[in-house]
């Protein structure tokens, strides 16, 4: 009888003792949970270097949710709430965050596009019959990897200095994503090294940087502004492109009506289709777990066809 108490205490305090580990251990994944730094991005590109460099070292924000557009975008008093929280907060500049002017952030702010190599285009507005022109900053400035390997350095500092024990891992990761837009910069320049055609055609104007350093040209419905309404004579200029340039497929944007570039699609015999800025992504690419590198390959493809490159 003895015997068998002592056995049933024995077994007892085992379970006590193991009960005490799991909860140990709960509390310390909680706690190592709660104590994350907390990183807010506010495009795609940005999103994309930062979960690639920290891993799961950090928590990150989205500030834009995915597919939503860029250009429209206003945060809720609920986002701009968890914002005065983070740490650290990165977001791209050169006029796509209206927003940020005259908020308080209380941890790190950074200003992306005060780090890059802006590019200043020339467009031509006309009005009453009177051609005006104007030089506007091109803020699509991830598109050129020059541009994300600067961004890829800012953002890894930026994490260091948020968490040193992470450095090793940080640089690491660095060093294998810089690689990778290196291997896109060398596909950019073979695929699209010889072309029959030398000009896209797409509802706004986000390509510039490609078109720069690739050496091809674009011609767009309504400039840097996807939500300008195009005139009757900018519809018909953009058709003589087309038939001028021997043009074969046209590109609008996920986030932009597709109705106009459809239209001349139909009036000019050619094909239409997607082409992605990233300035965001799509709910349906973000639930395929779609990448920056993996966008820009699949643009890749989709210029290669248009340009008809060898």
């Amino acid at each position: 009888m003895m015997k068998d108490f002592k056995k049933i205490v024995l077994i007892l305090v085992v379970m006590m003792l193991l009960l005490l580990l799991v909860i140990n251990s709960t509390q310390e994944r909680l706690k190592d949970s709660s104590s994350k730094a907390i990183v807010a991005t506010s495009s795609f590109a940005l999103y994309d270097i930062t979960k690639y460099i920290a891993e799961d070292s950090v928590k990150i924000v989205n500030i834009l949710p995915f597919g939503v557009d860029a250009h429209s975008f206003e945060p809720t008093p609920k986002l701009m709430a968890s914002l005065e929280k983070s740490q650290l907060v990165i977001y791209s500049g050169a006029g796509l965050e209206p927003w940020t002017e005259g908020f308080s952030f209380s941890g790190t702010i950074i200003d992306m596009s005060s780090k890059v190599r802006l590019r200043e285009l020339r467009e031509s507005h006309y009005h009453k019959d009177h051609l005006h022109t104007s030089n506007s900053t091109d803020p699509h400035y991830w598109l050129d990897f020059n541009n994300m390997k600067i961004a890829v350095g800012v953002v890894t500092t930026a994490l260091i200095e948020l968490s040193p024990q992470n450095r090793e891992l940080y640089i690491k990761n660095r060093e294998s994503y810089i690689k990778m837009l290196e291997n896109l910069d060398s596909a950019y320049t073979k695929d699209l090294g010889t072309c029959a055609i030398d000009t896209i055609i797409t509802n706004h104007n986000a390509f510039s940087y490609l078109a720069n350093r690739y050496s091809f040209e674009v011609e767009s419905l309504s400039g840097l502004s996807p939500e300008a309404q195009p005139s009757a004579k900018q519809i018909v200029e953009l058709m003589h492109h087309i038939k001028e340039d021997n043009i074969t497929t046209i590109f609008f944007e996920s986030f932009v009506s597709d109705r106009v570039m459809k239209s001349i699609a139909k009036d000019t015999h050619v094909t239409v289709d997607t082409l992605q800025p990233l300035g965001n992504i799509t709910k349906d690419e973000a639930e395929q777990n779609a990448t920056y590198e993996s966008i820009m390959r699949e643009n890749l493809s989709k210029l290669s066809k248009a340009l008809m490159c060898h």
